[in-house]
Formats: structure tokens, C-alpha cells, sequence
């Protein structure tokens, strides 16, 4: 990967991703210039003994203690109590708990916090941050547990433990293992800065968890979404469905972004389709497979029988217009012109969690170049006293990202619960139009199929609606009321990226559950079609539940209308599904077997969820539109 140029004001969401799987960083020497500018500022301002919050006074509660002219204990050490302030600040913050960050969340909020201060209102030294960058480019990660960050003074726990590292302390990742701080920076020929006015909380005072965590969660958000449409588009070829409502000007009328991207993307995907939106008639039920089910050897190693009912003359009363466009046959498709919602409303659902990720894209793109510590330095400035040039203020508070990440915490279970819905609407057989019972053949009674799969499903469902609580609406006071409203953006964030790893769950398991029960829709009707070239009407109405005929006359009437479905189906072409639908079903079937008998499926169930991972259906699907 080539290097990514950090100047402060132009770091995006797919350059952060970058960096967070190991691309390293350059420092614009423009934006170093006004780094070194404002730590002279500051450093002047401390030669004249001007009070300036977190540079010669305490922090939060304790801002009101200005610091003396040298340490009441322990004067004979010699250190300076600005330094001693700020390391004190990094040695005491450092307090989070929990598993460890990944090293990609850890790597995104350096390079955060390194833009940040590229800014030049920080007051940290331009040696400081070039010590930082290099630590990011050696590949030294900073040991960060997952919890200690109310999200306002900023992340000041978690970020205090990237900082401790630059100092010599903590504990870091470094060549996959974990050692000590100063131990990491040794093996990388690296030494340990001492910091000076104002840098502890220049490191430590900021929205970069939250902001990881975040913009990692929404760059796989939107694979997941694209995976989503997949797994909605191959579920729509399995049911045979109808196309009319993802048609362009249908979405013309109610333009929500998101929404008009999805029925775009739908119609790509199901582009060549063949099942969709087939005639009603054309598509058999399943009926469990017989010894004698079959005329062929070819057909005998079926796993399933097929038929229709026909519609006796007495039944058509009435109906005689509606006949006479669709021939009387009950398969596995009711005649009515709409699907289900979870098929139907796919553009509205997916679309709406579309619009909810990109509004919270728009709030990160905000904050990937903001300035967000405290205070801020504005060396430049025309004033009369210092207050003026150093202003407290609380561009630390987390609230704009914490909204956006609740909004996007209430979509994922919604994205997630119509794809458990698809999956339970395929594996019913009140629901799933014609297929059989948990798409397994069962005809000795002794098969479960893909039952418990929807099990697992729901039960992810349930978990990820169980977090979707926003946390932002909670406030607990901190530092003895000083920082009395917080935003608890960083436990938002981080909620999000563990429920955006779930999601891919469940969308694994629909993608599973679809592809068997497109087999077996494509397997029953081509059986049908293959029946149908092969036989003559007498043979073919075998497959036709007929009731009772009057007399012979009815009985030639029932047979020309048998043969007049037999010869659309010798007629039609093979039945297939959209050419980016078939590939993903290609790359599903290149790793998961199809499911003739039942089987051990805990590893069918572990490849599913990795094929998304992975991204490997999404890549499949994309290089077939891309054909």
C-alpha cells in the first residue's frame, strides 16, 4: 500500500481504513510548521508565567490549582512540574479494562489522533508527533482495552494508553507479541519522548476511540449492506418473486437515497433472471419423492417429487377471464401480484439502514479532520491576554458521533431481522410456495434440514435487539462533577462494531438457506420442463392432481389443458437465476455442498458466516456486474 499523506484536513474514511490494515504515514511538512508555531506559542506563554489550563493548572476539577515554582515533595529531583504534569496525566488515565482493541481499531485512532494535531492548535512539539508517526509506521500497537471511555473529556482512558507507550510505559503489541512499552519501542529501534507543555493532554483528549471504532464499523456496514442486497436478490430467484415493485420509476415517486440505491442494485442483480417473475402456472410444489415418482433414471436420483392441482370446471365460475390468461394449475406459486413485505420491501428496509450509515459518514467526515482536544491554541490570534489565544471550549464531547452511531445501532438489528425473516418465509412450508419442509426431501420422516439454522438466526436477532439501546442517552457525571454530561459515544461505537460483525452472521445464514432453496426451486423446475419434453400428456398428468371427472368429455378437456402446460414447459427455456445472483451461488457452492440428505452442519454454518467475512460472495456477485 502506498503511504497515506496526513496534513490534518484531508484524511477520509477509506484513507483511514488504510492505515488500519498497515498502510503507514507521511506528515505534510506545511501542516509541521504550524505544529512548531503553536508549541512555541505555548512555550513562550509559559516563560511569562500566564495561567493556561492544562499547562500550568490542574485538569477538570483540579484546574482551579496553579501550578508553583517547584514540587513541595521531593524537590532535589529536578524534574519540572509541567513535565511531571503531564506524565501524570498519561500514567493516572490509563485505566481501561476489557479484552484488548484489534490492532486495525488501535492503528485507525493514532492516525486520528496524529491528523488531528496536524492542525497546529494542540501546542504538542513537532518531535512528539514524528514520534508518534514513526511507532504507527514500525508497527508498534499499543495494548488498548475496550472499556473505560465515557466519550467526554474525549477518550481520555483508552487514548492515555496509546500515549503511555510513547512515553516508555503500558503495553504493546509488536511482531504479534505483547511486552511492555519500552520494551516494544527497543526492538524498533525507537526511544521514549518526554513530553512537555500541554502534550499529555494534546495525546489524550479527543474523539479518536469513538471515531475508530465508528468509521471501521461503517466501512463494513456498507459490504454488509451490498452483501444484504445479494442475499435479499438470491432468496427473491428462490421464490420465484416478482420485480415490479424494485422497478425505477416505482422509486421515482418516493426518492429516499438509500432506498432508490437499493431497487437499482436489486435490478442489477437480478438482471438475466429467468425465475423471476416466471407465470404462476409454470412453477410445481413439492411432494415428497416415491420409488415409482419417476419415469427415468436420470430423474429417480431426484430428491423430491413435483405436481400441481388443477382447477376443476365447476371451481371457474366467475373466474372464466382470469383462466383464460393463466392456465388452471395450482403449484407453488399463489396468482397474486405481490410478494411478502421481507421480499417486497426490501428497498424500503435496506435502503432506510443506507441512509442511517451514510448520515453517520457525513457526521465522521466532519470530525476526521476536526481539532477535538482542549484547549485550543490559536498562536496567531490578535488579543490582549492569553485567554484569548488559549480557549477552553468542548470540541471533546462526543455527542455528534454518539447520535449518529444510535441511529446506526437501531438499524443493524432492523437489517438484520428481514434477512431472519427471508430465511424462516424459505424454510416454512406455509411460506416458502411449493418448496419443501426445511428444504430437505424427508421422505422417510427422519430429516431436519436447515430447521435450527433459522433457530441460530433469530437467536442473533434477539441478542443484537437486546443492544440496541443507544447508550448516548445516559449520561453519568465524571471528574467530581466537573465534566458533568458525557456523551458515552465510545461505548456506542464499540457496540456497533460487535453488532456490525453479528450482522454478518445472519446474513451468512440466509445466504446458506437461499442457495439450497434456489437448487432446489431451479432443480423442480427444470425437472417439470424436462418432464414435460419428454412426455406426452397422458404421461404428464401423472404429476396433476385432477379430483373427479364426470366423463370422458371432461376428462379429454382435462387432459388438452395438461397438455397445454406440458408444451410451455417443453417450450421454455432452462430456468435460471440473475447472472450476479448465479455467481454468488457459484462461490457458496464451491464450499458448501448442497444438502441432498441430512448432514453435520456446524461447519456448512461456519463457512457460511466466513464466505462473508471474507467478502467472498460480495466479490463473486461485483465481478459478475462488473462483467
Amino acid at each position: 500500500m502506498r503511504p497515506v499523506r496526513l496534513d490534518g484536513r484531508s484524511l477520509t474514511q477509506r484513507m483511514l481504513v488504510e492505515v488500519a490494515h498497515g498502510a503507514i504515514v507521511e506528515l505534510d511538512a506545511g501542516s509541521l510548521k504550524a505544529v512548531a508555531r503553536a508549541a512555541e506559542f505555548l512555550a513562550e506563554q509559559v516563560a511569562r508565567e500566564e495561567p493556561i489550563y492544562g499547562v500550568s493548572t490542574g485538569f477538570g476539577s483540579n484546574a482551579d490549582k496553579l501550578l508553583g515554582a517547584r514540587p513541595l515533595r521531593d524537590a532535589k529531583s529536578g524534574r519540572s512540574l509541567h513535565v511531571e504534569l503531564q506524565d501524570n496525566l498519561i500514567v493516572t488515565h490509563a485505566v481501561c479494562v476489557g479484552d484488548p482493541f484489534s490492532p486495525e481499531v488501535v492503528r485507525a485512532m493514532m492516525c486520528i489522533r496524529i491528523n488531528t494535531l496536524l492542525r497546529g492548535h494542540s501546542g504538542i512539539r513537532v518531535e512528539t508527533l514524528q514520534a508518534m508517526a514513526a511507532m504507527l509506521n514500525a508497527g508498534v500497537v499499543p495494548v488498548v482495552p475496550q472499556l473505560g471511555s465515557v466519550g467526554a473529556s474525549g477518550d481520555l482512558a483508552p487514548l492515555s494508553h496509546l500515549a503511555i507507550v510513547l512515553i516508555g510505559g503500558g503495553e504493546a503489541f509488536v511482531d504479534g507479541e505483547r511486552v511492555s512499552g519500552g520494551e516494544a519501542l527497543r526492538r524498533k529501534g525507537l526511544h521514549p519522548v518526554s513530553l512537555s507543555y500541554k502534550e499529555g493532554l494534546a495525546l489524550n483528549n479527543g474523539t479518536a476511540q469513538m471515531l475508530a471504532c465508528g468509521s471501521l464499523a461503517l466501512q463494513r456496514l456498507e459490504e454488509l449492506l451490498d452483501t444484504a442486497d445479494i442475499a435479499a436478490a438470491m432468496t427473491i430467484d428462490a421464490f420465484a418473486g416478482r420485480l415490479g415493485a424494485f422497478a425505477e420509476e416505482v422509486h421515482a415517486l418516493r426518492p429516499h437515497p438509500g432506498q432508490v440505491h437499493a431497487a437499482e442494485h436489486l435490478r442489477q442483480l437480478l438482471d438475466g433472471s429467468t425465475l423471476a417473475d416466471i407465470p404462476y402456472h409454470l412453477v410445481p410444489k413439492f411432494r415428497a419423492w416415491t420409488p415409482n415418482a419417476w419415469d427415468d433414471d436420470a430423474s429417480r436420483d431426484l430428491s423430491f417429487d413435483i405436481g400441481w392441482d388443477w382447477v376443476p370446471f365447476s371451481a371457474r365460475h366467475g373466474r372464466e377471464k382470469f383462466y383464460k390468461r393463466f392456465r388452471p394449475f395450482r403449484g407453488g406459486k399463489k396468482h397474486q401480484p405481490q410478494d411478502s413485505y421481507s421480499l417486497r420491501c426490501v428497498p424500503q428496509v435496506h435502503g432506510a439502514v443506507r441512509d442511517a450509515m451514510e448520515q453517520a459518514r457525513r457526521v465522521f467526515d466532519v470530525e476526521l479532520n476536526s481539532v477535538t482536544d482542549n484547549p485550543l491554541v490559536f498562536p496567531d490570534a490578535q488579543a490582549q491576554h492569553v485567554e484569548e489565544q488559549v480557549i477552553s471550549a468542548g470540541h471533546f464531547h462526543g455527542m455528534p458521533l454518539a447520535l449518529a452511531m444510535s441511529y446506526v445501532k437501531a438499524a443493524i438489528p432492523v437489517l438484520a431481522s428481514i434477512s431472519e425473516r427471508r430465511l424462516n418465509k424459505l424454510v416454512d412450508p406455509a411460506t416458502n410456495d411449493g418448496l419443501p419442509a426445511f428444504l430437505i426431501g424427508n421422505e422417510d420422516g427422519t430429516e431436519s434440514g436447515l430447521m435450527i439454522v433459522q433457530y441460530t438466526a433469530a437467536a442473533i436477532v434477539n441478542d443484537l435487539a437486546s443492544r440496541a439501546m443507544p447508550a448516548s442517552v445516559y449520561s453519568i457525571p465524571t471528574s467530581a462533577n466537573a465534566e458533568d454530561h458525557v456523551s458515552m459515544g465510545a461505548n456506542e461505537a464499540r457496540h456497533v462494531l460487535a453488532m456490525v460483525a453479528d450482522l454478518g452472521k445472519v446474513l451468512g445464514l440466509e445466504l446458506m438457506t437461499a442457495a439450497q432453496a434456489l437448487d432446489l426451486r431451479r432443480d423442480m423446475i427444470n425437472a417439470a420442463r424436462s418432464l414435460a419434453d419428454r412426455a406426452d400428456a397422458e404421461a404428464f398428468a401423472t404429476k396433476v392432481h385432477g379430483g373427479p371427472l364426470k366423463d370422458d368429455a371432461d376428462r379429454a378437456r382435462f387432459l388438452a389443458e395438461v397438455d397445454g402446460l406440458r408444451a410451455e414447459l417443453a417450450d421454455a427455456a432452462d430456468f435460471r437465476p440473475g447472472r450476479a445472483v448465479e455467481a454468488a451461488h457459484a462461490a457458496i457452492r464451491m464450499r458448501i455442498a448442497a444438502m441432498d440428505r441430512d448432514r453435520a452442519l456446524d461447519g456448512d454454518v461456519a463457512m457460511a458466516v466466513r464466505l462473508v467475512t471474507e467478502n467472498v460472495v460480495l466479490d463473486a456477485a461485483r465481478a459478475a456486474l462488473n462483467d
